[in-house]
């Protein structure tokens, strides 16, 4: 169980810890990359941010229209995992590494109380805050603090080594939890625990800089105290084992830590489409879980209504679109049809006169930013029932008229369209939404109809409906990733995280 006087077990965790916090850190710069910036408002008024991370700026007022996909950085590989714009694929990574993390601490913990290792990290006096401070006197005097009896490290180290343990990382885990869509929907009170997600968003990012503050600071301490102990000491487990074997492994295993980030950009880089559905097979299962089983619990009141809203995307630019936008959308015609007993033509003052109670909620955009606002629409679940879908219609296919070949570009093409389960369109919070605000739909927020779907994304949630279809399965529309993100942006088709 043991090897040169430290546990195999520690050893491991030890080096398992490096790689993931990498991909965790490279990936959550990725995702910070979307929105780089930080609020401690969920209304994310634009430019009242704690601090941003772009040259970019915009402001509410601006004559020019904008949309929150013009506040996207794309940064490099060096930084960022895979880098060059790639949300959706630094998603897959971040939530792949945070499983295996969070298994590796829990499988730490268990064994470092197990093994009666837990001595080493837990302090068991208050004294050793005093004799923290005093460590850390000496460290800026230029001088080694003395190591504590019976530890090979002095008060400051330890109190360290349990603040990261015990305090940083369950916070990672806990904010992490608070940034979920499905989560807010569900339990709006646990987000309100760290102030809104916003809070919750820019804790998490000081967790990240702590970590990596951490790591600089250990590694220095492990150079300081004489490098080929130290490496003896965290390969080995004992300061007087083999100097040129702890080196040679110890090099080995950063060379491993490297080479699996280097492999991990070079692959989703080069093979964007086999990185989506390889770490799909992990990632997907758990994201479809909380989207399946959340329901949306949100009564947000009239005074939490966000003064400011973002878009995201432009609205068509087609002529038909155009010419119903002239005319107040008055010859639009919403048709749902596919695999049902009826199938519906829809004007929108037929929709408007099937209109339910207005909802307050929160929206979650997957770059990062939120708002509240008041919607009022028809819920999903009285279309299903006067089309009566037939049995094997499991998922509802809602197209847009929004070509994103025109509105986007970038390589990519075709009209915008996502895919819904059965179960989550059914939920009392997903709508067709009519109304924002009390007023009839902005065209920039969707007009006519626009989806609502409170425990998911915001990219699910799409805009200027032209027609729902029912199907069976989603795998022959588009590319066969369930909706025009997931297809062109490498987005997983469950979105409740």
């Amino acid at each position: 169980m043991t090897h040169y006087g430290f546990p195999i077990w520690l050893v491991v965790t030890h080096f398992l810890n490096l790689l993931l916090l990498t991909l965790l850190a490279r990936s959550g710069l990725e995702i910070l990359s979307a929105f780089p910036k930080l609020y401690v408002s969920d209304d994310c008024p634009p430019g009242r941010e704690l601090a941003r991370f772009t040259k970019k700026t915009f402001a509410a007022d601006s004559r020019k229209p904008w949309s929150s996909l013009d506040e996207e950085e794309s940064w490099s590989p060096l930084v960022a995992l895979p880098g060059r714009k790639n949300l959706g694929l630094g998603r897959h990574w971040h939530f792949l590494s945070v499983q295996f993390w969070v298994l590796t601490g829990v499988v730490y913990v268990v064994l470092l109380f197990a093994d009666d290792q837990w001595r080493r990290i837990v302090p068991t006096h208050w004294s050793i805050v005093p004799n923290a401070l005093a460590s850390i006197g000496k460290y800026l005097q230029l001088h080694l603090a003395a190591v504590q009896p019976g530890l090979p490290y002095d008060a400051a180290q330890q109190l360290a080594y349990f603040a990261v343990i015990f305090i940083i990382a369950p916070l990672q885990i806990a904010t992490g939890a608070a940034m979920s869509p499905a989560v807010i929907a569900r339990f709006p009170r646990y987000t309100r625990l760290f102030g809104g997600k916003q809070r919750a968003r820019t804790l998490h990012f000081i967790g990240l800089c702590l970590l990596a503050g951490f790591v600089v600071v250990h590694t220095l301490m492990v150079v300081i105290h004489g490098l080929p102990k130290g490496l003896a000491m965290i390969v080995l487990g004992s300061p007087s084992a083999n100097h040129t074997t702890a080196v040679v492994i110890g090099a080995l295993g950063l060379a491993g830590v490297v080479l699996v980030n280097v492999a991990a950009t070079t692959f989703s880089l080069a093979y964007r489409r086999r990185a989506q559905r390889l770490l799909g097979r992990i990632v997907d299962p758990f994201e479809r879980l909380i989207s399946r089983t959340f329901t949306s619990r949100q009564h947000y009141s009239a005074a939490d209504v966000s003064p400011y809203h973002r878009v995201n995307g432009y609205p068509p630019p087609d002529t038909r679109y155009q010419e119903l936008a002239r005319t107040e959308f008055r010859d639009y015609r919403l048709e749902v049809g596919g695999l049902v007993e009826e199938p519906l033509n829809l004007s929108l003052a037929e929709l408007r006169e099937l209109c339910a109670d207005a909802q307050i909620t929160k929206h979650n955009c997957i770059q990062g930013w939120t708002a509240v606002a008041q919607w009022r629409g028809v819920p999903v679940s009285t279309l299903i029932e006067r089309c009566r879908p037939l049995k094997q219609a499991h998922f509802l296919v809602f197209r847009a008229f929004d070509d994103k070949g025109l509105t986007e570009g970038e390589g990519r093409f075709g009209h915008y369209y996502g895919t819904l389960s059965m179960r989550l369109a059914n939920n009392p919070q997903t709508i067709l939404a009519l109304e924002m605000n009390g007023v009839p739909l902005p065209i920039e927020h969707g007009a006519p109809v626009r989806l609502r779907v409170e425990t998911q994304l915001g990219f699910k949630m799409v805009k200027w409906v032209k027609s729902i279809e029912f199907v069976e399965d989603y795998t022959r529309i588009g590319q066969g990733q369930g909706g025009w993100r997931e297809d062109q942006h490498y987005y997983a088709n469950a979105a409740g995280i």
